[in-house]
């Protein structure tokens, strides 16, 4: 391990405790056995920031092992009693969120501002979970047999695998852990390479809250490796992902075998759907915002952005306007808007996405890439003229790369906005409730947000559909991805039973 760049890295945390290089299994602070690691670059600067370990399969294995120690004990414990302790979890978050948001803005880029909010974000559903887990009610059903009680109970479906992507290393994880530990079900995290650190500061902190020892694990590795084996592991009775929609389908295939119960929240392709009523100002700055969060690496980001006709010209040039006041730069330093890309990989597919728009036709009307203050880094983009034929119009770019579209009428937008194979999330500007109605409802769309751009929070049932995903996150239907559901027949004693 580089223990001088951890030491550095350290004094820039209030709690330098809160920065680990190792996996952390069935409570104890793990090394790889094989000797292997990888190094955790600040996408900003290119600098090495900390290691982390690749465990061996066997390593692997022993998480699930932990795990299904655990299992017994959390799940006979009283809901209430899980509440506390995650309730306990969520303290520790929101107490330590400037260090965590440091923590990911070194391993992510994103800025400061946007790093804090993740955190309250992520804290967030640990708090409705924890109460959630209080409130996974049986039924009881009128009975149809003679001198017999019918009903249901809820019990935890056992341990769940989390893999989780780089883009919002935190959340992504709370909103998944918190669900499942709050149903009484052990977890294994498998936190992106790029950003592990988030999830082992989680560890961290869910150890000082009380989380007993193999409730909750992070394991790293090689992903292709962790995958297939937490696929194949029997005892993994759940897996949740959160990343491509290509991995989403190995993921989905790997687990048949073991007939799991899995939930996939995949890519997204959305359209920004703007109506002839808007102000072409108000909505174009909308639109930059849903297009830009996240420097455009975000699963709900505005990928498609449709402006009625009568009102395309003057919304463009708004959009330009308000799109060429972003700061651009580390997102350590005040007033940045947008931090760099993941890697330098995500910088070349982003160069490639907008070379193919321009080569069948698209016009650039903004995004100079020699303005770029690092490698990593991609200067905002517009293109206007995108048509079906281009990636940017099927290809999920999760890159601040913007791309406008003329419609005629509410008919023919209907139908661009459909033609994707994604289904996630989608945006209306209008104020005209029958258009709104008649858009909403024909919208192959999870989501639908009706001018706003936030949309997400502990009490949504965030998901998609198509090849979006499967299951929902969140919500008082996110906490059923890890519960089954139990039916009993009571029969009185000495009755004559049937079928």
């Amino acid at each position: 391990m580089n223990m001088k760049l951890s030491r550095t890295l350290s004094t820039m945390l209030d709690d330098p405790r809160l920065f680990r290089q190792h996996a952390y299994v069935d409570g104890k602070w793990t090394h790889g056995e094989g000797g292997r690691e990888e190094a955790v670059q600040d996408p900003a600067t290119g600098e090495v920031i900390g290691h982390i370990p690749w465990l061996e399969a066997h390593q692997i294995r022993a998480a699930v092992d932990a795990a299904e120690a655990a299992f017994v004990h959390w799940r006979a414990l009283r809901a209430d009693e899980r509440c506390e302790r995650l309730l306990a979890w969520y303290d520790l978050l929101q107490a330590n969120r400037e260090d965590l948001a440091t923590i990911m803005t070194l391993e992510q880029g994103k800025p400061l501002p946007d790093a804090r909010g993740e955190v309250e974000y992520g804290a967030s559903f640990v708090r409705w979970f924890a109460e959630e887990g209080k409130r996974t009610f049986g039924e009881t059903i009128p009975s149809h047999i003679p001198n017999a009680a019918l009903g249901t109970i809820k019990e935890p479906v056992g341990i769940a695998a989390l893999i989780t992507p780089w883009n919002f290393p935190l959340a992504m994880i709370t909103r998944k852990a918190a669900a499942a530990m709050a149903a009484g079900c052990p977890v294994i995290v498998k936190p992106a390479g790029e950003t592990p650190f988030s999830a082992l500061a989680l560890a961290e902190l869910a150890e000082r809250a009380g989380i007993p020892a193999g409730v909750f694990n992070v394991v790293l590795g090689e992903p292709v490796e962790v995958s297939k084996i937490l696929c194949a592991e029997d005892r993994v009775k759940a897996l949740s992902f959160t990343g491509s929609t290509r991995v989403g389908r190995l993921l989905l295939e790997q687990s048949a075998n073991t007939v799991k119960r899995v939930s996939l929240e995949l890519g997204g392709n959305a359209p920004f759907i703007v109506g002839p009523d808007m102000d072409p100002r108000e909505a174009a700055f909308a639109a930059v915002a849903a297009k830009f969060q996240t420097a455009g690496q975000d699963c709900l980001a505005a990928d498609r952005i449709l402006v009625h006709e009568s009102i395309h010209d003057e919304f463009v040039e708004h959009f330009a306007e308000r799109m060429a006041a972003l700061t651009v730069g580390n997102g350590l330093e005040s007033e940045v808007d947008l931090g760099p890309l993941i890697h330098r990989q995500a910088v070349e597919k982003a160069a490639a996405i907008v070379d193919d728009a321009l080569a069948k036709g698209a016009t650039l009307v903004a995004g100079d890439q020699t303005l770029a203050p690092g490698e990593n880094f991609f200067m905002p983009t517009l293109l206007t003229g995108v048509t079906h034929d281009m990636k940017i119009w099927h290809e999920e770019s999760f890159a601040p790369v913007a791309g406008i579209t003329a419609y005629a009428d509410d008919d023919q937008v209907i139908e661009m906005a459909n033609d994707t194979e994604y289904g996630l999330a989608a945006y209306i500007y209008t104020h005209d409730i029958r258009r709104i109605w008649k858009i909403m409802r024909a919208l192959e769309f999870g989501m639908v947000s009706v001018n706003s751009v936030k949309m997400t929070g502990p009490p949504v049932p965030f998901g998609g559909v198509k090849h979006s995903g499967l299951g929902r996150e969140g919500g008082i239907t996110g906490i059923d991805e890890y519960l089954e559901t139990k039916y009993y027949c009571l029969g009185a004693l000495g009755s004559v039973s049937g079928s």
